[in-house]
């Protein structure tokens, strides 16, 4: 796929509101796409939406929604084929931190981060896949997390979430590479976003470390990835260290750390 756009071409993003998403907004938006940013936070979203459009001189159509209303997909289609935007660019980035023991969470909040990160990127994905095959090609980025390639405890549903969309983005870039269709899956480790309740100082320490990226290096790290046609972006030395790890460590090996002290004492504020 070009690395920039042609006229009237669209990127959706959703999440786009702050952090990785709003980051890959504004690239995508220096590649010459319009760009669909879609948050449930109106205010946020539309001020992403005007500074992209004054920065990049390219057409952006904020729209606020909830995606985890079971509907979501579906109206997000409706509503950019109502107004005959040509999507050749998808990028499912909209997450949410779920953190506790799975016993003491509250059901709702559950299926919320199950609809929110598989079933409207699922649905969305089928939705535009068929559209981007008919176009004769385009591009899907999946935002899935380090946290996918073993069992963590605490995050648990969010790690299962993330790990539902590692082995989708394979599957469904198997389905549509032949007719010109790139899906490439995207796997951060900490990353300096609104998802973290951290200090200022503790946030320059730990991007310091490189143990956390600032969001624009993940969103570059893995669009570059996306149209270099790779299914597959683990951004970061540290993270890819991590991932490695996590690869060969017995799931076991962490049950011990449920033991640590300050751990507990979390998991007994957060019930």
């Amino acid at each position: 796929m070009q690395r920039r756009a042609k006229e009237g071409e669209y990127a959706l993003v959703t999440g786009a509101s702050s952090g990785i998403g709003r980051a890959c907004a504004a690239q995508l938006a220096a590649r010459g796409y319009g760009v669909v940013l879609v948050s449930n936070r109106e205010e946020e979203n539309r001020t992403a939406a005007r500074e992209i459009a004054r920065q990049y001189g390219v057409p952006t159509l904020p729209l606020c929604l909830d995606l985890a209303r079971e509907d979501a997909a579906q109206r997000l289609h409706d509503e950019t084929a109502r107004r005959g935007l040509d999507i050749a660019v998808l990028v499912c980035n909209a997450g949410m931190l779920l953190f506790g023991l799975t016993e003491t969470t509250p059901p709702e909040r559950l299926r919320t981060i199950v609809a929110l990160h598989c079933t409207t990127p699922l649905l969305l994905c089928r939705l535009y896949a068929s559209e981007l095959v008919r176009r004769g090609g385009g591009a899907i980025l999946l935002m899935s997390s380090a946290t996918a390639w073993m069992p963590y405890p605490t995050i648990a549903a969010y790690a299962a979430t993330k790990s539902f969309l590692h082995s989708f983005a394979r599957s469904l870039d198997s389905e549509l590479r032949a007719r010109g269709v790139h899906v490439t899956a995207v796997y951060p480790g900490a990353v300096d976003t609104p998802l973290y309740n951290l200090s200022d100082a503790w946030r320059r320490r730990l991007r310091r470390w490189g143990v956390m990226l600032p969001p624009e290096a993940v969103a570059r790290k893995g669009l570059k990835a996306l149209f270099r046609g790779r299914h597959r972006c683990i951004p970061g030395l540290f993270t890819k260290l991590c991932v490695a790890l996590c690869r060969i460590v017995p799931a076991a090996a962490i049950r011990p750390a449920l033991r640590i002290p300050a751990l507990r004492r979390l998991l007994q504020w957060t019930e």
